[in-house]
């Protein structure tokens, strides 16, 4: 049985661990263990029995917009609706916190259709996003990734 859990510092191995692949591939972008750890309340982990199989975080930019970032559901996991469950718990949070709109940068267009996000365009998004992530994109300032938005 799948549960969720915000996270702790004593995770942030484990989650290291679980995302190198995407990173090295260039999906996810590498972030350091300071700044998973300056941000750890803002992440959202999956775990089958002690094994995270998951996780995402909820990145807040403005008053009014935070980004589902960080998505990551282990290989073995994909299809059971691991990734669903904790885009929906960052909606929740976002929603609790009185946000607006959550932002996504994905390859995966079609997943965030299905939970309501749409297109838009790049030049869309705030300036703080692109200087303090893209630019550390390894494929900056070509990036193929799609803009999308989900209005609460």
């Amino acid at each position: 049985m799948i549960t969720y859990k915000k996270a702790f510092v004593k995770d942030i191995y484990l989650m290291q661990k679980l995302v190198q692949e995407q990173v090295e591939l260039g999906i996810i972008l590498e972030r350091s263990d300071n700044e998973i750890s300056t941000n750890i309340r803002s992440y959202i982990l999956a775990f089958d029995d002690d094994n995270l199989v998951g996780f995402a975080a909820l990145h807040i930019h403005t008053p009014f917009l935070a980004e589902v970032r960080s998505l990551v559901v282990s290989s073995l996991y994909q299809g059971k609706k691991i990734g669903s469950t904790l885009v929906e718990k960052c909606i929740e949070d976002g929603k609790s916190l009185g946000l607006k709109e959550i932002l996504a940068l994905t390859y995966k267009k079609s997943f965030f259709e299905h939970l309501g996000f749409v297109e838009i365009q790049k030049e869309e998004l705030p300036e703080s996003k692109i200087w303090a992530d893209c630019i550390k994109c390894k494929h900056f300032p070509i990036c193929n990734e799609i803009s999308m938005i989900k209005t609460l």
